[in-house]
């Protein structure tokens, strides 16, 4: 085994520390102790990723003509696995896709769960490559107290919202582990020869399974795992098991991808390379969790322009003083005001964003108007996803979500 794997393998035993100083960051959970939120730095460090500096991003719009997305920009996108490698295959005009997912627990999707895929839209944009998207029906099955009737169409549901981000259905292949599952011999065939090389000691340490969890669990990684692998889809790739992938995701989907990069050359596979984000925070504050469950704990892409003004306005926790004076003399505090973060995730203006952190900072920005620039942003945002999704018919759903060739050609080797 390489330093590298070693490196690696010894990170994921990490993930499950559960100490009062610790953040706990795993797919299920991720919670912290500090106002600003998760330590990044810290974050990249246990996971032994590696963070997005100056010098990359300046390559990629180097290799592109255009400059990063703001995400990328502002560090919202931060750290990194192999992107010099899809850099360097791009460059040598050489093919790579995209890979993303969502787990479908609820019928609404917030602002945080278009983030993902809002970003995922411009890479693939930029670089114009195909793009699959797993919904994990069966992983919110296993997990929640939900029918497969019930997980099956929520990520039905969900894969409207995710189509009224605008993606392109020559480009993009959004498909349902249960429904998918049954209809492709490559999917199961992938998810057995990752299953065969991952032993129940490894997911323990990595998942921080008992033994008083369920094998539907235990097995469930190589599934997250198989679309990884370009063999998954023998309609898009040709056959070809040599495509790379790039997997934009919250860097809390990271030990699913350490464990897939560990057993990948023993498949004689390439390691998929990953681009992680931060959390959007709950409006409540970076201490708080956001629920599904709790209307009130962020924006939901199904809210009014009015629920949008009056959950702003109520909920969305404060970094200005406790009076007016106070914030006069003291000014805001923006690395724990949610409505700046949230803007910091939406404006897309550099300048004005700028502008607005050292109104705020000083003391010459109030709360109140800081509120009102985030509330018009999500209000336009919000409408306009709302006016696309409703242009989404099943028929559409079925469309992307047919297993097909895509736009690209690829030459069998």
């Amino acid at each position: 085994m390489s330093n590298h794997s070693q490196i690696e393998k010894m990170s994921l035993k990490d993930d499950q520390v559960n100490e009062e100083e610790e953040d706990i960051v795993n797919p299920w959970e991720v919670s912290t102790h500090s106002a600003k939120g998760v330590d990044y730095d810290k974050l990249i460090r246990k996971f032994g990723s590696t963070k997005i500096d100056h010098a990359l991003i300046k390559r990629i719009e180097n290799l592109t003509g255009r400059p990063v997305h703001h995400l990328l920009r502002r560090g919202i996108f931060f750290s990194q696995r192999d992107l010099e490698m899809i850099l360097n295959v791009y460059e040598q005009k050489k093919p790579f896709y995209l890979y993303t997912g969502r787990g479908p627990s609820s019928e609404a999707m917030h602002m945080g769960h278009l983030i993902p895929f809002i970003f995922t839209k411009w890479l693939q944009d930029t670089f114009d490559v195909p793009l699959v998207i797993q919904l994990t029906d069966d992983e919110k099955f296993l997990w929640k107290d939900l029918t497969l009737e019930q997980t099956n169409h929520l990520a039905f549901e969900n894969a409207k919202d995710i189509i009224a981000c605008g993606f392109d259905v020559e480009k993009t292949f959004i498909f349902s582990d249960l429904d998918f599952l049954t209809n492709s011999p490559a999917f199961y065939r992938t998810i057995c020869r990752i299953q065969k090389l991952v032993t129940y000691n490894q997911v323990k340490g990595i998942f921080g399974f008992t033994d008083s969890d369920s094998i539907g669990k235990i097995s469930f990684p190589a599934i997250q795992a198989a679309p990884s692998f370009s063999c998954m889809f023998p309609e898009i790739f040709n056959g070809r098991s040599d495509i790379p992938c790039l997997i934009p995701c919250a860097i809390d989907q990271d030990p699913y991808f350490r464990m897939t990069r560990d057993v990948a050359p023993r498949m004689g596979c390439l390691k998929p390379a990953l681009i992680h984000s931060t959390f959007f925070p709950a409006l409540q504050g970076a201490q708080t969790k956001m629920s599904a469950s709790d209307p009130n704990s962020s924006i939901f892409v199904t809210d009014t322009d009015q629920e949008i003004k009056d959950k702003i306005n109520k909920y969305a926790f404060s970094g200005g003083g406790a009076t007016v004076e106070e914030h006069k003399t003291k000014g805001g505090n923006c690395e724990v005001d949610v409505s700046y973060q949230y803007l910091t995730f939406f404006m897309e203006d550099d300048q004005r964003l700028e502008e607005i952190r050292m109104a705020y900072t000083s003391g010459e920005l109030m709360t109140g108007s800081l509120k009102k620039e985030l509330i018009d942003i999500l209000q336009k945002m919000v409408g306009e996803h709302r006016q696309r999704r409703e242009a989404v018919t099943d028929e559409i759903v079925r469309q992307f979500m047919k297993p097909r060739k895509l736009k690209y050609d690829y030459p069998a080797l």
